[in-house]
């Protein structure tokens, strides 16, 4: 039992001499330390980042972890922002059933708490069970032929020709657009492609998307809002054309091309999310602060 307690005469639970409260706790710590026993390792292909891998093995396996990179309860992401997102794409078809912990071995980054010299402190933190879990967003994209996943945004581009966008929200048209193409984000990447464009940083915790314009055209006879656009996270945003001949559909770093389709449906995934081990209670501000 994780806590001990009698009833007593008059029906009323009191706690034994262990202390309920105190056992329970450590009894969802002993729980949450055994689904993450099995682990991957997701590392940049630098001398830093692959140092920090061979000593996380050895902590980790030394402490009756189980490396397992076809079906881990934790993926251990050692390097920047890009690996991260590289590992979660590399772990797409089972993210529900994986937790990821990053560190750093650059600028602190949004995925992660912790730098490489902090490297003690994160694996303590990983085979403690102490960490807190986040959960973000993920973003689809459908089309006739297949769904297409990403974690900081969706986009189409158009670099051979002027590519003509009608934008729907929610199913009702909200204007026609002429140029690049257009951007969705999530709140997690809207400091990435969508602050290039001009797009408006997101605060974390906010339940939220974005549409950002990509080199729109704009005079007297063509012109859409000009401006990004932030929406309710349960908004779907339907792009559609006559053609996308020469369009590209890229999810974060992966690109698809297409040709032959008359629409994109964008909203945000309801049965993925990306769930994140954080170990410090770090300000969003100061995670801003450390990049920009």
């Amino acid at each position: 039992m994780c806590g001990t307690s009698v009833i007593t005469a008059s029906g009323t639970e009191q706690e034994g001499d262990t202390g309920r409260k105190d056992q329970d706790k450590w009894c969802i710590l002993d729980k949450r330390k055994q689904k993450m026993k099995k682990y991957a390792i997701v590392a940049r292909p630098d001398e830093v980042s692959e140092r920090l891998e061979i000593r996380a093995d050895h902590y980790l396996t030394s402490n009756g972890f189980i490396r397992d990179d076809e079906h881990p309860d934790t993926v251990v992401v050692i390097g920047g922002d890009g690996t991260f997102i590289l590992a979660v794409h590399r772990y797409m078809h089972c993210l529900n059933e994986v937790c990821f912990f990053g560190i750093h071995t650059g600028t602190l980054g949004f995925y992660s708490d912790y730098l490489d010299k902090d490297i003690s402190e994160f694996l303590h933190v990983l085979t403690d069970g102490t960490g807190q879990e986040k959960q973000f967003q993920v973003l689809q994209a459908k089309t006739s032929k297949a769904i297409y996943y990403a974690i900081n945004e969706i986009r189409i581009e158009n670099a051979a020709r002027t590519q003509v966008l009608d934008v729907y929200v929610d199913k009702k048209l909200f204007e026609t657009f002429r140029g690049t193409g257009m951007c969705v984000c999530t709140q997690l990447g809207s400091t990435a492609y969508n602050r290039s464009l001009g797009g408006a940083v997101i605060q974390e915790g906010l339940d939220l998307i974005e549409l950002a314009e990509i080199s729109g055209i704009h005079h007297s006879r063509y012109r859409s809002l000009d401006a990004p656009i932030v929406l309710k996270a349960e908004s779907v945003i339907d792009l559609a054309s006559v053609s996308f001949t020469g369009a590209l559909l890229g999810a974060d770093a992966e690109v698809f091309e297409l040709d032959g389709e008359t629409n994109v449906e964008i909203s945000v995934c309801k049965d993925r999310q990306i769930r994140v081990l954080r170990g410090r209670d770090i300000s969003y501000f100061d995670r801003l602060k450390s990049l920009f």
